[in-house]
């Protein structure tokens, strides 16, 4: 296709040399997989690969990663410019709408000589419909599973990630002074929502991969409760929750309010996720194992009586995110169970929240990065449980 008008990279998140230097290690780790091309369809790999972006990525995309040679793309029409202009890629096949794309994909293939190799596809993908996997099967024999091979790299940040993870925490920051001023008798659920989308988004944020999570009264009770026109009455809770993104990289803060004196219970139970909270920043460090500050916080709320309030992991990373979540969960967990080391440039989200259910939640959050002796929190919000 001709390409006039829209120059290459143009909206690139990052220089040519980043993805360059993503794709050799990818490589490297197909090659040690022993996989020949790697077919990736998820729209968070494909942006860590290529820089590609679009909220149209609810029709086919994939990006054909060989271990030797060039990617290639194959992609909708109407997304075709909007490609040259978020990557340095040119080589794509471009189907129109009312085509069979998959069969483009099988055409790649063949046309690469890759149909007689080693191909994988992610079969843990969230975006790899039934149907695409089994053509792909049919046409092409044996399908190998690719599964994890882009997320390692993803796990660890490069200093130009952690640049942009800290403009979105600019904007949490934003979004959530906001909701927090807006909480008061009388304000609606939607009134905090649209204080705290209107600031984050005007100090900067892109659409987020998840909408906040903010409820009020008894339904803070209920997680991932989202707003519903509830109208806040004196002696309510208020819970908020959000993300913010810039350049796909998202960052998230919770905080909790109270609409007069919060009750004995309620203060107990956030002095007990604030505590959690720090005792598990202050386990983070690298060589450590990703189960050990969830085991301290969990330690916490254990002595404190409040097991069955907290059934959940402490945390996850983040990073690169479409929706429908903020979070980069399927990387890596912050949980019992989890051995892998932490290492300087990753990034968590630490949301311990405890609540009884159908009456309220408390709890308090930060966005983090693992340094070479300890963390650093990404926010400057204070913790406290806000009294109104």
């Amino acid at each position: 296709m001709k390409n006039i008008g829209v120059q290459q990279g143009q909206e690139s998140a990052f220089p040519r040399q980043e993805y360059e230097a993503r794709q050799a290690r990818a490589r490297q780790n197909l090659v040690e997989a022993g996989i020949d091309a790697l077919v990736v369809t998820g729209p968070e790999n494909i942006f860590y690969l290529t820089g590609q972006q679009t909220p149209g990525y609810y029709t086919f995309q994939a990006l054909v990663l060989p271990a030797e040679g060039d990617p290639v793309f194959v992609i909708r029409q109407l997304e075709y410019f909007n490609f040259i202009a978020n990557t340095f890629i040119s080589d794509a096949e471009v189907y129109q709408d009312g085509d069979e794309p998959v069969g483009f994909l099988v055409a790649l293939i063949e046309k690469r000589g890759l149909a007689s190799k080693r191909v994988a596809i992610d079969k843990r993908g969230w975006f790899l419909p039934i149907a695409v996997y089994e053509t792909l099967q049919a046409r092409l024999g044996t399908i190998h599973d690719g599964a994890g091979v882009i997320e390692k790299l993803r796990a660890i940040k490069s200093p130009l990630e952690v640049e942009k993870l800290e403009k979105a925490a600019g904007y949490v920051d934003a979004g959530m002074k906001a909701g927090l001023a807006t909480v008061r008798a009388g304000a609606t659920e939607n009134d905090l929502v649209a204080s705290m989308m209107q600031a984050a988004i005007a100090a900067g944020s892109e659409y987020m991969g998840m909408e906040p999570l903010v409820s009020s009264g008894p339904r803070t009770g209920v997680p991932h409760g989202t707003w519903r026109r509830r109208k806040i009455e004196d002696g309510d809770p208020a819970f908020l929750e959000m993300a913010a993104c810039h350049d796909r990289y998202h960052a998230a803060l919770m905080r909790s309010a109270w609409v007069g004196k919060p009750p004995r219970e309620a203060i107990d139970m956030m002095k007990t996720c604030q505590e959690a909270l720090q005792v598990a920043l202050d386990a983070i460090r690298p060589g450590v194992a990703c189960e050990v500050p969830h085991i301290a916080c969990q330690k916490v709320i254990d002595a404190a009586g409040y097991t069955d309030n907290f059934r959940k992991r402490l945390g996850y990373s983040v990073g690169i995110s479409f929706a429908p979540d903020w979070g980069e969960g399927a990387i890596l967990s912050l949980n019992a169970g989890v051995k892998t080391e932490l290492q300087p440039g990753m990034t968590f989200h630490l949301p311990p929240a405890l609540r009884i259910y159908g009456r309220f939640t408390v709890g308090v959050s930060e966005t983090i990065v693992v340094t070479e002796t300890g963390y650093r929190a990404l926010g400057t919000i204070g913790r406290e449980l806000l009294e109104i």
